[in-house]
């Protein structure tokens, strides 16, 4: 996984992640969303509306005091934590 910053401001942060699709980006907004501080993420994967872009950009905005950098390390951690949930859970059921 690749990841270039387009864009960095205190409460806002638009990277490019190459090689995902939506199956990933989907799971990673949802838990960015449910990050505390976040107050949007969104993430497109639309060339024709991005200029030709093929790679999804990721976009975070947060409330003042948070950092928007620190939201997408809680986000990733966020996603570490239910995939975790998640195996653990299948394994129990097996």
């Amino acid at each position: 996984m690749e990841l270039r910053v387009i864009e960095k401001e205190d409460t806002m942060l638009s990277i490019e992640i190459a090689g995902e699709d939506h199956t990933f980006m989907n799971v990673l907004k949802g838990a960015l969303l449910e990050t505390e501080g976040v107050t949007a993420a969104t993430y497109d994967v639309n060339p024709e509306q991005s200029g030709g872009q093929t790679e999804p950009i990721l976009t975070i905005k947060t409330e003042p005091d948070v950092d928007a950098l620190d939201a997408l390390e809680d986000g990733a951690d966020r996603v570490i934590e239910k995939s975790q949930g998640f195996r653990d859970a299948f394994e129990a059921a097996a």
